[in-house]
């Protein structure tokens, strides 16, 4: 029929000529528009013999448009599955690295390329107290390349409770030295960067800018506003978590590629009391250990893209009552730090 063999000759030409995929769309809907036209009861008579039949082009048409969006939502699901390539690096695992690693490279979603990308990447964790510690600890042993901790404080007895970094020989020691220390020991094939100072306006876009990832466990807002808006403007993902008493939450704050960012969600500091520090009201052991070692997993995560992290979504987790809940979190508009525009880079 002159109807099929016209849609033939717009494939063909749009894969000779290499058309645009909407320009072919475009066509193919168009062509098929005229065909229902000239064929129906309105067009001229005679028409159906050559063209094919009115009620044959009014199916085609729905349901080759059902094939069409099936295929473009595999496609898309395949997309967002897919890992990001692996980066070239001329630093191949030594056999004792393989070894150290084999439980990572045994999982499908890491495997050898995604153990690479860990090798590669650079991550900043900002405190070295109760999130810090497990999420360093984590990705030292997970074989991430250079971590850099930056915090000015240092050990001391009350922070053995839950800081599981440090220990009681390390006692007066600066924490970030401390956690070196820990984390060395655990796994002498990574970089350690310790910044034994306070992230402060003066350095903290020099420091994030050379790392890939930025990790933030400190106790007041407003390192966590600095942190939240220097990496907002840089274009650097962040995870950040939070606890007390019983309770703790984290987020991928990400604005440059779609989500929002920290201020998006909360804009403003809370009064004074309001959110008391850990130190004024307590907090539970294990606590810190858990929202420390879930951020380093969607660190493990965002590097190696394996999985769905938490990028528009914040987690809240109640361990008194063993509850997790997940809300949806999205850009706001006219946000201070990130504009607010979803944005993708």
């Amino acid at each position: 029929m002159i109807g099929l063999i016209g849609f033939f000759a717009t494939g063909l030409a749009g894969w000779l000529f290499s058309w645009p995929r909407r320009l072919l769309l475009a066509l193919a809907v168009l062509w098929w528009a005229a065909l229902v036209l000239a064929t129906s009861p309105l067009g001229a008579p005679g028409l159906e013999r050559s063209l094919g039949s009115f009620r044959f082009w009014l199916i085609a048409g729905p349901v080759a448009a059902l094939i069409w969006a099936y295929r473009h939502w595999l496609q898309t699901l395949r997309a967002k599955a897919a890992p990001p390539p692996a980066p070239a690096s001329d630093a191949a695992f030594t056999p004792a690295e393989v070894n150290r690693y084999a439980r990572h490279i045994l999982l499908r979603e890491i495997g050898g390329p995604g153990q690479q990308r860990l090798k590669n990447a650079r991550v900043l964790v900002v405190g070295a107290g109760g999130l810090g510690s497990p999420a360093l600890l984590y990705l030292a042993g997970a074989g991430v390349g250079v971590i850099g901790v930056i915090d000015d404080d240092t050990v001391e007895a009350s922070n053995l409770q839950r800081q599981i970094i440090h220990s009681d020989a390390r006692l007066g020691m600066p924490k970030v030295f401390s956690a070196e220390a820990a984390m060395k020991a655990i796994n002498p094939f990574i970089e350690v960067r310790p910044y034994h100072r306070r992230l402060d306006p003066g350095v903290a876009a020099a420091l994030i800018a050379d790392y890939d990832l930025v990790l933030d466990g400190t106790d007041n807002f407003d390192t966590r506003f600095l942190v939240n808006r220097t990496c907002a403007t840089l274009g650097k993902p962040l995870i950040a978590g939070a606890i007390t008493q019983w309770e703790g939450q984290l987020s991928l704050w990400d604005p440059a590629r779609g989500g929002p960012c920290y201020e998006c969600v909360f804009p403003t500091r809370p009064a004074p009391g309001l959110v008391p520090t850990c130190a004024e009201a307590g907090v539970a052991a294990a606590l810190p250990g858990v929202i420390g070692a879930m951020m380093a997993a969607e660190a493990i995560k965002y590097l190696t893209g394996a999985g769905e992290g938490l990028r528009g979504r914040l987690m809240i987790h109640d361990a008194l009552y063993a509850e997790t809940r997940m809300i949806a979190v999205k850009p706001r508009r006219g946000c201070a730090a990130c504009g607010g525009q979803p944005r993708r880079t």
